[in-house]
């Protein structure tokens, strides 16, 4: 297989029609030269991004990461990459984002250990790579080139799907015993790509179990109907469902979109993981990431959601800052929507109790408010991560 490939890594990115935007922060920035600096780069190459301010981060990401350098934040990037490569690009293109972060050696020790996370995200799938160096046994210069080397492994690894090239080759012989490379990819299936690579809201994805899916057409009515993260799915959000169902007199759906207003779409691996938290229970992947979006998926469902949420549906900011719009949203959750099931929940160290909210009494009316006696549960899917890290 290594005869047949062209000599240098854009010669063969540009033969497979690929359209690569590259996102580096931290160490690791190395590979962007060594691409641009090839012949045909211009060809290939849409753009490529360094940033290495907090701030900067924050910008691609919707917000600060709970870690700057790490498999997730890396993860989050590349999708970030693909889809400013589908915008920059002329359509049925080969589209990859590809990104890096990494810690290395410095001037100034450092306390924890030398890494670097690299991962690509395209249409069919995601691909992941993580190498933790041995802790000052190289130069930065050296580390850097160890960085660069398995950006174009992973690279080149996810578009030629072959492992047998020689930047691998190279990139393992600057390896020393004790180092191995980590890693992980998720193949999306059919029904997931088609939902990726939408450029509108579809219908979504029902999944009854982690290992089955399916898109459905058309509208899904009078359904009983939770959205959410979910990351991670926990206690107080089935003791949420339970009481919804028992309100309800039905079953509680669960709804996870893949896109959000602010941040980058889901990559596949964290959809995956997200998808395994739900075996045994009906769930539907989505690209309806405002409540908007979802009355109109799921029309004349009943939606069950903390006051956080529910506050948020009042918002201007939701909606441009535009009070007619407002007013608009309001109109269409009150016709098309059976109503909200709305429950209290911890915000700044406070219980927010969503019956003395501020909202328009024609929203007050469609809402059945559960009361901190029925469920108080101070719970957050951001405590739980916090305290795994």
């Amino acid at each position: 297989m290594e005869s047949s490939l062209p000599a240098s890594p854009v010669e063969l990115l540009n033969r497979l029609g690929a359209q690569v935007v590259v996102i580096v922060s931290g160490g690791g920035t190395q590979v962007i030269p060594q691409l641009l600096a090839q012949g045909g780069a211009s060809d290939v190459m849409l753009e490529a991004l360094v940033p290495y301010a907090k701030s900067a981060m924050a910008g691609f990401l919707g917000g600060n990461p709970e870690s700057y350098c790490s498999d997730s934040t890396t993860r989050q990037l590349a999708v970030a990459g693909w889809q400013r490569s589908v915008r920059l690009s002329s359509q049925g293109r080969n589209n990859i984002g590809i990104a890096a972060t990494a810690s290395l050696r410095s001037r100034n020790p450092k306390i924890g250990q030398h890494r670097v996370h690299v991962a690509t995200h395209r249409v069919q799938e995601t691909v992941t790579a993580t190498l933790q160096l041995t802790k000052n046994a190289r130069s930065r210069l050296e580390e850097e080139r160890v960085a660069a080397l398995l950006c174009l492994d992973v690279l080149v690894s996810t578009v030629t799907e072959t492992t047998d090239h020689p930047w691998r080759k190279e990139l393992e012989s600057l390896l020393l015993a004790e180092e191995e490379i980590i890693r992980d990819e998720y193949k999306a299936p059919g029904s997931w790509q088609k939902l990726y690579s939408s450029e509108k809201v579809e219908a979504p994805i029902e999944i009854n179990d982690a290992a089955q899916a399916r898109q459905r057409s058309g509208q899904i009515n009078n359904r009983l109907i939770f959205s959410g993260s979910f990351a991670p799915l926990h206690q107080g959000h089935l003791a949420m469902a339970r009481i919804a169902e028992e309100i309800a007199e039905r079953p509680v759906e669960w709804e996870l979109s893949v896109t959000n207003v602010d941040k980058p779409m889901l990559d596949y691996i964290e959809v995956s993981r997200r998808v395994e938290q739900f075996e045994g229970k009906t769930l539907w992947l989505s690209r309806a990431p405002t409540f908007i979006e979802k009355v109109h998926v799921f029309p004349q469902s009943t939606f069950v959601m903390g006051a956080d949420t529910y506050v948020r549906l009042i918002d201007s900011k939701y909606y441009h800052g535009s009070q007619e719009r407002l007013n608009d949203a309001m109109r269409t959750i009150c016709q098309q929507s059976r109503g909200l099931i709305v429950f209290g929940r911890l915000q700044d160290q406070e219980f927010q109790n969503p019956t003395t909210c501020d909202v328009p009494p024609a929203l007050r009316e469609i809402t059945y408010f559960v009361s901190e006696r029925e469920f108080r549960m101070d719970v957050s899917s951001s405590a739980i991560r916090a305290n795994k890290t």
